[in-house]
């Protein structure tokens, strides 16, 4: 079977929106190739320096490459994802050069090229992530965690999930009930049980990417901690939780901000990652005109991540 590659050349802060408008025409995952990377020091399993292949990566800039069903292509497909990029300028988003480019690609470029740009990664002091196919020695006292993106979204090295497996070391207390909103492949809600929660929900919209986050649920030994869900946000959800995490678009950050007021209880914490530069003073004003104060901000190149304390009290039931 035929695929349709298509490549989207933008910014940092433009990629996860890039993201969803590629999905919004078929994609069921994205690979990012950020210039960034090739400046950051990367060690293989046995601690030796190696170098990634520059011709992988653009001059400047990311490159977001997804693959769409062949039979659902249109050449002017191409003009308009373009001139949905551009548009994000209007939402406070630099788009970048915006160039669109594509080409078709055999079934076997689809399914697995990606793997190439994929190595086990210390995320965090204590964490690393790898993929299921790489062989890896722990240090004493490291956790590991195994991942099989498949065709969801999320490997673990971007930014914004590091920012929020960050923030989850410093505020994550044993035994906490922990909701993981847009969990994607699941990472963040293995590593809130591989840190001592005592339950986590995690969810998402896309069944595709529950079905990819059971299955790396399973693989850690998760099961009895983690139960995955497909779930649009917080909607319907009673609660209480300790600790709401959601790595995701500053835009859907903000729709579910009261959701998150009302599923924690006084004193329960958000993390909200997934925030650009640009959009974190509005994604702060929101937090607070909802009741919650601000503890620590992360931040990575373009990316805020905030940790945010529920101060409203618990409704008064009757």
């Amino acid at each position: 079977m035929q695929w349709v590659e298509v490549e989207v050349l933008t910014t940092a802060e433009a990629v996860e929106a890039v993201a969803v408008i590629l999905e919004d025409y078929g994609a069921t995952g994205v690979v990012i190739e950020d210039s960034a990377d090739l400046t950051r020091k990367w060690e293989d399993r046995y601690g030796e320096i190696y170098a990634l292949d520059p011709a992988n990566y653009p001059a400047s800039g990311v490159r977001v490459r997804a693959y769409l069903p062949v039979v659902s292509w249109q050449e002017e497909r191409a003009g308009e994802i373009q001139t949905r990029v551009k548009a994000l300028a209007a939402v406070g988003l630099d788009p970048g050069a915006a160039t669109v480019r594509y080409r078709l690609a055999r079934e076997e470029e689809w399914a697995y090229g990606w793997q190439k740009y994929y190595h086990p990664v210390r995320v965090t002091k204590g964490l690393t992530i790898k993929p299921t196919w790489e062989e890896y020695t722990p240090s004493p006292g490291e956790t590991v965690i195994e991942i099989d993106p498949g065709m969801a979204f999320g490997t673990g090295t971007h930014p914004t999930t590091i920012l929020s497996l960050q923030a989850l070391e410093r505020v994550l207390k044993p035994g906490a009930r922990v909701v993981d909103v847009g969990c994607g492949t699941g990472i963040l809600a293995l590593a809130a049980a591989k840190m001592g929660a005592g339950a986590v929900l995690a969810l998402d919209l896309d069944p595709v990417a529950v079905a990819v986050a059971r299955k790396n649920i399973a693989r850690n030994g998760a099961a009895d901690k983690v139960t995955v869900r497909n779930n649009d946000l917080l909607a319907g959800l009673e609660g209480p939780f300790d600790l709401v995490v959601a790595n995701i678009l500053a835009e859907v950050i903000l729709k579910m901000i009261p959701d998150a007021g009302r599923v924690l209880p006084a004193g329960g914490t958000l993390i909200a990652s997934g925030i650009s530069r640009g959009k974190a003073g509005v994604v702060e004003d929101a937090l607070l005109a909802n009741g919650f104060a601000v503890e620590d901000t992360l931040t990575s190149g373009e990316w805020v991540t905030f940790i945010v304390r529920n101060l409203l009290p618990d409704p008064v039931e009757c």
